[in-house]
């Protein structure tokens, strides 16, 4: 088990996940759907529903994403991976917003998580464990030899 401790914040977004043109901070919304997987429609609900801070706008009113918007995107697939409901991923960001008073909070619910995701864990080994083992009893068949009803 990884000690969460000692874990870096920059495990958490890499540059392999999200490529970025050297010396650029600014993104239209299809760049960032090229570089998150996530579609522009998504994107665009995800800022409607207020999972995304404010997204900057050009002066013709298009999105602007910066480096620290794919940094929170980048933490967004990471919770949707672990099943969190949205509707929580939106109270997270609300208490991201709300400043350093509500790390308690925040601690909390990704504790909640967490164990969630460890018990889904654990659920996914035995369901590998079974599988594993009827394999095995297909591979043992086809190697044992035919019976004949002589």
């Amino acid at each position: 088990m990884v000690n969460q401790q000692t874990v870096p914040a920059a495990l958490c977004v890499t540059e392999e996940t999200h490529p970025r043109p050297d010396g650029r901070d600014q993104y239209t919304i299809s760049e960032v759907a090229a570089f998150t997987g996530m579609s522009a429609h998504t994107l665009r609900w995800y800022e409607r529903i207020g999972l995304m801070p404010h997204v900057d706008r050009s002066n013709t009113g298009q999105r602007r994403f910066s480096n620290r918007d794919l940094d929170w995107l980048a933490f967004v697939g990471k919770l949707r991976l672990t099943g969190m409901p949205v509707a929580d991923m939106v109270t997270y960001a609300e208490l991201v917003r709300e400043g350093k008073r509500t790390e308690p909070q925040r601690k909390a619910l990704l504790e909640a998580t967490r164990t969630d995701v460890v018990q889904r864990i654990a659920e996914l080994q035995d369901t590998l464990t079974v599988l594993d083992y009827k394999i095995g009893t297909y591979a043992g068949a086809e190697q044992a030899p035919e019976r004949t009803g002589a």
